[in-house]
């Protein structure tokens, strides 16, 4: 499939994302807002042969042990956490995964795109990104 499919959603997103648990909650906002997160995260680029600057997703940063899924931490050019990106194989969802209790970067999300990607380096099988953007102008940021 060549064609990338993109779904926005609206503000309504709040309502899906109320069923995250307090686990998911449990981490310091304040301490993910600007790059570099500390560990257990690291930056794609140094694992994988990927550009540091995704357009369209930023500089990804993610704890190695929530692989394949995420949460990525997407963060702009300024180094401003932008999005929480997760990438979900859809072999797994179409046996029948589910992939619960999943961190987000910053709670706040103003939209959400899905769209599906053939694959790449770090994930390599088709998969779904969904990506949380966290506040209005979060997607211009993430474009070149």
């Amino acid at each position: 499939m060549n064609s990338i499919k993109t779904l926005t959603i609206g503000l309504g997103v709040a309502g899906l994302l109320g069923g995250i648990s307090s686990q998911a909650m449990a981490h310091d906002e304040e301490a993910l807002r600007q790059a570099p997160p500390a560990s257990p995260y690291v930056k794609v680029s140094d694992a994988l042969p990927l550009p540091e600057f995704i357009p369209g997703l930023g500089t990804l940063f993610v704890d190695p042990d929530t692989l394949p899924a995420g949460p990525f931490l997407a963060y702009d050019r300024e180094g401003q956490l932008s999005a929480t990106v997760y990438m979900t194989p859809l072999a797994a969802l179409e046996e029948g995964a589910a992939f619960n209790d999943m961190a987000v970067g910053l709670h706040p999300v103003d939209s959400v795109d899905i769209y599906y990607n053939a694959g790449h380096p770090g994930v390599d099988e088709p998969h779904a990104h969904v990506v949380l953007f966290h506040d209005s102008e979060a997607k211009a940021r993430l474009t070149p």
